[in-house]
């Protein structure tokens, strides 16, 4: 058991921008895949499984070096496509995944939170990670020779004011991912095409660094979230970490003020909400699904009680995670 707690190193949290690290002791979750003794996933049981942690993207990726950050001794898997990373979390191939939430410069990363009302898994932890973008091409290629970079839109908008002063004749050209992108420059050979992607994909594939810090603001920042299934619960506080819920839920009706109640059950007990995010609601023209983070751990009584206000008002409620705040990553060097 020990080995395997070793293996199934904890999510670490960072405590400043130096990247100090701490380790709170590994979650319940991946004791219990240490164990093969997942309660809700007949897949893992009976079996010292290695912990795989998916994400989405090719090697190099942002997301990858999040899950090496957040799971050190981990094995990142990279999938295809965000439905993929959450279709095997769901499914129990992996111990969990990592996907992006939101960038500080560009928005929320929409899909992800329609997948993760659509999907049974639980938000168990999140990290926010500087971004350093860097321009990539083949060796020997001149900023003069670039007529179309590739590279995942939201890093296409985060780089939008460099692109504009530095490559104005350049074709922005989405990819699904920036370490794909850099891969499939390496792999055409075309030496009018660029690529925005990490230093680590530069490496990765062969690729020369033009130019780099290309991101609009030096403030660049994704936030991560890691997913487990809802069976891998782990909500309990530890110690006096401060925690974060989110929760999803939908308006019975569109009447004037409906919101304002809605919020006003956090308000009233003084709990304090760190975002609130709309979606449209499938399938009902004209109706949105609220999503939230509010200060506090689900096991709190004044978060219980706030919830248990909102779910007599709303017509759907769901909790997708009661988690510690994730810490700031920022390694110069990456």
């Amino acid at each position: 058991m020990q080995v395997a707690h070793q293996v199934l190193a904890a999510v670490y949290i960072a405590q400043d921008t130096t990247h100090t690290l701490r380790s709170p002791g590994p979650p319940p979750v991946l004791e219990s895949l240490a164990t093969g003794m997942h309660p809700g996933n007949h897949h893992l049981n009976n079996a010292l499984l290695p912990m795989r942690v998916a994400f989405q993207g090719e090697t190099g990726a942002f997301s990858e070096e999040a899950v090496r950050i957040m799971y050190p001794h981990a094995t990142p898997l990279p999938l295809p496509s965000m439905e993929t990373v959450f279709g095997s979390v769901s499914a129990g191939t992996v111990a969990c995944g990592v996907i992006p939430i939101e960038n500080s410069l560009f928005g929320s990363v929409h899909v992800n939170y329609d997948l993760l009302r659509s999907h049974d898994v639980r938000i168990t932890a999140e990290l926010n990670l500087r971004i350093r973008h860097a321009l990539l091409a083949l060796p020997g290629t001149q900023p003069g020779d670039i007529r179309r970079v590739l590279s995942h839109p939201q890093a296409l908008g985060q780089c939008q004011v460099y692109l504009k002063q530095h490559l104005p004749d350049a074709e922005p050209v989405p990819a699904y991912d920036t370490a794909g992108a850099a891969k499939l420059v390496a792999q055409r050979r075309q030496r009018g095409t660029a690529a925005i992607a990490s230093r680590r994909a530069a490496q990765e594939y062969g690729l020369d660094i033009l130019d780099e810090g290309i991101e609009s603001h030096a403030q660049n920042y994704t936030r991560f979230l890691a997913i487990a299934l809802s069976a891998a619960d782990t909500e309990a506080p530890e110690g006096d970490r401060p925690y974060k819920t989110s929760v999803a839920f939908a308006l019975r009706s569109n009447l004037p003020g409906a919101l304002f109640r809605s919020l006003a059950v956090f308000a009233l007990r003084d709990l304090d909400l760190h975002k609130i995010e709309s979606r449209p609601l499938t399938g009902k023209p004209g109706k949105y699904l609220f999503y939230l983070d509010v200060a506090g751990s689900r096991k709190d009584p004044k978060v219980q009680r706030a919830l248990g206000h909102l779910e007599e008002i709303t017509a759907e409620l769901r909790v997708l995670g009661s988690y510690p705040e994730g810490g700031i990553w920022d390694d110069p060097g990456s």
